[in-house]
């Protein structure tokens, strides 16, 4: 599928589930953003060990039951 046809077919379901008016207030929200994500991502990313992330695993599993 085409880019040009993903676009459509999004607008379209946006239309069909929430009208004109909602869509529309629906793409005002969405924002482009500024900022370095790569650069900020590093930021947090490089202070995480894999400890952190052993112990941030266990507690979703524990969540989850």
């Amino acid at each position: 599928m085409k880019l040009r046809e993903i676009k459509h077919k999004g607008y379209k379901a946006l239309i069909d589930a929430l009208g004109v008016a909602g869509t529309l207030r629906f793409l005002q929200q969405l924002e482009v953003g500024c900022g370095d994500y790569t650069r900020e991502r590093h930021q947090w990313l490089d202070q995480l060990t894999i400890d952190d992330f052993r112990n941030y695993v266990k507690q979703k599993k524990i969540e989850e039951q």
